[in-house]
């Protein structure tokens, strides 16, 4: 490094920690003005065939509505992925331009972004760098970390505040992430800043997810948000990990990007990075709670072989094992990182409720946390009812009673299922996988974010004892047409609002599904996200065997799944019980 280069830096005060953390201060320096932009490159994580890397640019000069910083490398670096900025290579030759939520870049300001990348033989830091065809001076940050972590190993964070051992419950004594860009959207509906502060999952359903997409900021982005909200307290951030190949096999509106056989993608371009992310060491201090690949698991105990209700693609999806193959790497690479707490799907009750798919559904989850390397110690719990609507309790009728000498379980809405709500089924089932092989501490999440059933609807007392039919449908808090309907429910609210510990073997209430974003469109709309269009989200769709061949009881006019559903989020809030 020239001296006056070093100067130059020296003056700026840009200093790389051993964490690989690039920090700026001493903005009033005189000599700042002479220096148009800093860059600081850290090599964040390195291992045998690749690397992790964050950028810091620093603006000295006029503020900027957006911004293009490039670089070229002197080696064969190839980037794979990257996150708070749109990277593209042509050759040896990098350029990364802001995101839409990022763009804004004022005098004295700065702006991060990383990024995920492949090389061999020399790993050498770029010799220059320019913002917006202006050279910037450079820092190379602090080089390779002394504990590199790779996507086989994501290695031990260090950072201060790491967990050494996870704790029993995450959310207990702990604030949860309020994810910035679904409070926007909440808060700019009527009445919509009375539940917009509360925390709600990071749904990663793509690869294009880890990055950020024009809809929303990418992991990192999240991490950081996270942290900034944290304070000196405990921070729980939740994840939603759902791009497993042939994803969701008995639906086609959450349907992923990944084709059935491409487990190899799914390993390298969607877990790899998610769990380098996550290891870094700046986000030790926060526990990272994740909800693996739901509506996934259970597709091969009910949708199979002889079932009615069975289709080809679960089919496919159970004789190629690549659904046990991908939770059970997941499982492994995330369950690694010392305060990643994973939960895994569980279906709801109104799905697995019924003999023959409670114990067979232990058996399948059980073989997936003992797949591709991972254990049972991989798994911290399970989380039910995501993004479904089951109540979570009736308090109107149980599944012992009986009228006129008929038992509940023999009513049209029951339908010999051993579980009327949500929390009696959570809690069996905890019970279930304990003795299925899964660790006595195991903990239950449900998801209460669209399970009120609230408003002038809601029954408050018993039905009527002329059948049992009356009886439970009089009373009945859940008032769907079929327990098997799941996309935009007409009459559906918001529920319990998150809280840590409600009641036995339960780790928490949680708002996994964001209220508002849709379950899927009413009608097939064209889109580059690999989701199609399913009948069950037509409001005028007649059923299958998988509904008792009823009506869908979905909304008109919804968009896309996880696309912003203005009249349902109104419905949510009018509906909600509590009430809001």
């Amino acid at each position: 490094m020239s001296r006056s280069r070093t100067a130059m830096l020296a003056s700026l005060a840009l200093v790389a920690g051993a964490s690989g953390t690039a920090l700026a201060v001493v903005p009033g320096d005189p000599g700042i003005a002479a220096i148009p932009c800093t860059v600081a490159y850290t090599v964040q994580n390195q291992w045998d065939t690749g690397f992790t890397a964050n950028v810091t640019v620093t603006n000295n000069s006029a503020a900027k509505s957006s911004w293009s910083v490039k670089w070229a490398y002197a080696g064969n670096q190839k980037i794979t992925s990257g996150w708070n900025a749109k990277i593209t290579q042509s050759g040896t030759a990098v350029t990364a331009n802001n995101e839409t939520y990022n763009g804004t870049l004022p005098n004295g300001g700065s702006v991060s972004f990383g990024f995920q990348a492949s090389y061999s033989g020399s790993n050498a830091v770029p010799a220059s760098f320019t913002l917006d065809g202006v050279t910037c001076n450079v820092d190379s940050g602090g080089g390779t970390p002394t504990d590199p972590g790779t996507p086989t190993d994501p290695g031990t964070p260090t950072g201060p505040g790491t967990p050494s051992t996870k704790v029993d419950n995450p959310y207990a004594g702990a604030k949860v992430y309020v994810n910035p860009d679904w409070s926007a959207k909440a808060a700019a509906e009527p009445g919509g800043s009375r539940v917009s502060n509360q925390p709600t999952g990071i749904w990663l359903d793509r690869i294009a997810a880890i990055t950020g997409t024009s809809t929303g900021r990418g992991l990192r982005a999240h991490l950081d948000a996270a942290l900034a909200q944290k304070g000196s307290g405990e921070e729980v951030v939740q994840l939603v990990v759902y791009d497993l190949p042939g994803r969701d096999c008995s639906a086609l509106a959450s349907n992923g990007e990944l084709g059935p056989t491409e487990i190899d993608k799914y390993k390298t371009q969607f877990i790899d990075p998610i769990a380098a992310i996550l290891a870094d060491s700046k986000y030790a201090s926060l526990r990272i709670v994740t909800a693996v690949e739901i509506d996934s698991l259970p597709n091969l105990v009910t949708n199979t072989g002889s079932r009615p209700t069975a289709t080809a693609a679960c089919d496919t999806m159970k004789a190629n094992g690549n659904y046990v193959k991908g939770v059970g790497y997941a499982l492994k690479k995330l369950g690694a990182i010392p305060n990643v707490y994973n939960y895994v799907d569980a279906g709801h009750h109104g799905w697995l409720g019924w003999d023959d798919n409670f114990g067979p559904t232990a058996q399948i989850l059980y073989e997936a946390a003992n797949a591709e390397g991972a254990t049972v110690d991989d798994v911290h719990g399970f989380i039910t009812n995501t993004a479904n609507y089951s109540a979570l309790k009736e308090n109107n009728f149980t599944i012992n009673d009986s009228v006129n000498g008929t038992t509940v379980r023999q009513s049209k809405w029951v339908d010999w299922n051993r579980y009327v709500d949500e929390l009696s089924y959570a809690q069996a089932l905890r019970s279930q996988l304990v003795s299925t092989g899964f660790r006595p501490g195991i903990g239950m999440l449900i998801d209460t974010s669209r399970n009120g059933w609230g408003g002038t609807a809601r029954p408050t007392g018993p039905g009527a004892m002329t059948s049992v039919d009356t009886y439970v449908n009089g009373g009945r808090y859940d008032r769907r047409i079929h327990v098997g309907n799941w996309c935009n429910q007409s009459g559906a609210g918001l529920g319990e609002r998150p809280q840590a510990a409600p009641a036995t073997g339960i780790d928490a209430y949680v708002w996994m599904k964001p209220p508002g974003e849709s379950d899927g469109s009413s009608s097939a709309i064209a889109n580059d996200e690999g989701k199609g269009f399913d009948r069950m989200c037509d409001p005028t769709y007649t059923g299958n065997p998988r509904n008792g061949n009823s009506m869908s009881g979905a909304l008109p006019n919804a968009p896309l799944s996880g696309h912003w559903f203005s009249a349902q989020f109104q419905q949510l809030m009018q509906n909600a019980y509590p009430p809001l």
